[in-house]
């Protein structure tokens, strides 16, 4: 088992270099099964979840290499239509490949989606928007879905949320339909920008993405060589910033857009957190850790506070002045992390989905086990600011986001290793 050994109270001085999405590649990657032709796609971090998507793109047949920050995927060889349960059952993106999979030959067998255990994440709007579509789904035993289809068939559909991965399930199944899909209530995520920029790419007439409305039309096939970057992490982006809040000093960040981290910089600065954009692609943070507290935070969808920033900020806020107030509302458990924190000496009380946070003056080195992606990754920032050393185990759950976490945070200062 790896885990991390983080000596605190260490500033943060320097650059790092934010790498590729991972929500943005994982869904190109399942994108590409729907390409005959050859997909070059650049800026791939090296991620538990990536890997687990090349997995499943070479069980079905196809053939993938991964050259540096490459992966390359060639389409024509696609023979199988089973998902492995054992890869489907690592993450939740999985269930984003039933669109692709129809799409491009009609059937597809798999098992309910895996992933961080941080609340229920039904997949109702994911079946019944491909059902509108015309396909037929049965659940057949112990979660395995069978779905089939002899070709989509172009509707308009209204999300009841605007969930990211059944619009992104739309968008992949609409491509290769009979006709006009339209797409309301749609997710705008930067991720969701990314995924139709790739199927233009390819081809697609897809517009809308970043606005509430998405339309696609669909072509008979799609057999395209085509190379495509992804867009840089705003989450890993937004975590290196919570670092640098909590344990003061100052970093630049390489490579990253100021607006999908727009949400992030905006409550840093009113703890306190010095934000000054460079130029379009770099950013200087920079923090004296003097945090003041925040009245009332709540997470939702993009443009807002994203989710999956929710428990770095709370790490950060467990020292600010003041008490803060965050209320979740995307997921029923996602502050499963709080009891971790507990043990450093924070004061924080959760009821339901509202957490009341009392700043404390200092927290301490504790031993600390990561239960999740996120909630690790806060363990990490309060380990990084606490005085003494921290144990943290599980850490393959950060590993699943952060590629190489220990290492990024070892060239800015940070006394972190992996063991």
């Amino acid at each position: 088992m790896n885990r991390f050994i983080i000596e605190g109270g260490n500033r943060l001085q320097g650059e790092l270099k934010i790498p590729g999405a991972k929500n943005a590649v994982l869904p190109i990657l399942a994108a590409t099964i729907l390409n005959r032709g050859t997909s070059r796609i650049k800026n791939c971090p090296n991620l538990e979840d990536v890997k687990t998507m090349q997995g499943i793109l070479a069980s079905l047949g196809l053939k993938v290499e991964r050259e540096g920050r490459d992966i390359i995927v060639y389409g024509k060889t696609l023979t199988a239509n089973t998902v492995p349960e054992h890869l489907a059952s690592r993450m939740r993106s999985s269930i984003v490949l039933m669109g692709a999979i129809l799409g491009r030959i009609g059937e597809i067998y798999i098992s309910y989606p895996g992933g961080c255990a941080i609340g229920p994440r039904p997949i109702d709007m994911h079946l019944s928007s491909l059902r509108k579509m015309g396909a037929e789904i049965d659940d057949l035993y112990n979660g395995i879905l069978h779905c089939k289809i002899n070709k989509f068939q172009g509707t308009e559909i209204l999300l009841d949320y605007p969930s990211v991965g059944a619009t992104e399930n739309i968008m992949l199944a609409a491509c290769l339909a009979e006709g006009e899909t339209i797409v309301r209530n749609a997710a705008k995520e930067p991720e969701i920008v990314d995924l139709q920029n790739f199927l233009q790419n390819l081809g697609v007439e897809i517009y809308g993405a970043g606005t509430g409305v998405i339309r696609i039309i669909g072509c008979n096939e799609i057999e395209k060589d085509i190379t495509y970057s992804v867009i840089p992490d705003r989450i890993v982006a937004g975590t290196y910033m919570a670092c640098v809040a909590a344990t003061g000093g100052e970093i630049i960040l390489n490579d990253i857009d100021y607006e999908p981290v727009s949400s992030i910089a905006y409550l840093l600065r009113n703890c306190g957190v010095f934000i000054e954009l460079i130029d379009s692609k770099n950013m200087k943070i920079k923090s004296e850790k003097n945090l003041k507290a925040i009245e009332v935070i709540r997470t939702s969808p993009y443009p807002g506070f994203p989710t999956d920033m929710q428990p770095q900020l709370v790490s950060v806020l467990s020292k600010a002045s003041g008490t803060s107030v965050v209320i979740e509302t995307v997921f029923e458990n996602r502050y499963g992390y709080v009891e971790q924190l507990m043990r450093m000496g924070t004061d924080i009380t959760v009821r339901e989905r509202v957490a009341v946070i009392k700043g404390v003056k200092r927290l301490t080195g504790a031993y600390l086990d990561a239960s999740d992606l996120r909630g690790g990754a806060a363990l990490t920032i309060a380990a990084l600011s606490a005085e003494g050393i921290s144990t943290i185990n599980n850490v393959m759950h950060i590993d699943r986001g952060y590629e190489e976490l220990e290492k990024s945070l070892s060239t800015v200062g940070a006394k972190i290793k992996r063991i």
